[in-house]
């Protein structure tokens, strides 16, 4: 642990936590002495001393520094109540309005939201990123820095954010989903197991590699990889037959629906 001015705080040690403080001290968007960790748990903070060294660590929420708020969605109130004239504030939870944290905090804090997801552990996340109403684009362009050193940020209103909950939060769990589906196939096809999921995950990994890549969409991708009468068309074919891409379809709407629920309760 090392002693030095503090420029942001994150509230919560947890894995979104950590994640999002070593993108950004791996992107040297902050310097690792620059941010103290809050947590709550001793035995967290043990782990967090080696896990994140150069940060500086505290029990308790610091005053007038940039905050981020990384803690469960039922504590986000509770812990926002506690702070004391912070600088702006960012909240990672899912369902809780910036109205309501601007509620609960000094008149005038800027407060933004956003939606990450877990490849941000892995630094290829996918972020939504809402202002409340006292934030200014000095705010906002804080926020996505902060963001952009574990993956890509899109700014969208509030309201937008339970659909970005339904498409890139809960979208890796069917891309998850997909896999393993693909690994079975491998192996009722005639493959062992290591070796279909050898060739499935990197299958995955090479096409979003390809959709990242290329000025093409999606469709003209897929149409390049199929033959009439080919292989690839005889599999697609399924699929639609099967109406996996309606179901992809009501799986996104279908948690984006749940996100608004779970935010108005």
């Amino acid at each position: 642990m090392t002693t030095g001015e503090t420029r942001m705080q994150m509230i919560g040690g947890g894995q979104m936590g950590v994640a999002l403080a070593q993108g950004m001290i791996d992107s040297s968007r902050i310097s690792a002495s620059d941010i103290t960790i809050v947590e709550v748990s001793e035995a967290r903070i043990t782990e967090l001393d080696s896990l994140l060294p150069e940060c500086q660590m505290a029990s308790a929420p610091l005053a007038n520094v940039d905050t981020v708020l990384a803690v469960k969605p039922h504590l986000v109130l509770d812990v926002a109540r506690t702070l004391k004239s912070p600088r702006r504030v960012m909240s990672i939870a899912a369902g809780i309005t910036t109205s309501a944290i601007e509620a609960v905090l000094p008149e005038g804090t800027a407060v933004l939201r956003v939606m990450p997801n877990t490849p941000a552990l892995v630094g290829q996340g996918a972020s939504g990123l809402a202002a409340g109403s006292n934030a200014v684009a000095d705010d906002l362009a804080w926020a996505q820095s902060l963001l952009e050193s574990v993956g890509s940020v899109a700014i969208v209103t509030e309201a937008q954010l339970d659909a970005v909950t339904g498409l890139s939060g809960s979208g890796p769990a069917y891309y998850f989903l997909i896999a393993e589906a693909m690994v079975d196939g491998g192996v009722a096809a005639g493959l062992p197991r290591a070796t279909a999921k050898l060739l499935a995950h990197q299958t995955m990994a090479g096409a979003a590699a390809m959709l990242m890549s290329s000025e093409k969409p999606a469709s003209e991708l897929r149409g390049d990889v199929t033959t009439p009468n080919g292989t690839t068309a005889a599999g697609l074919r399924v699929l639609e037959q099967q109406s996996v891409r309606g179901a992809i379809i009501d799986a996104v709407v279908a948690a984006a629906d749940r996100s608004n629920e779970l935010g108005r309760a």
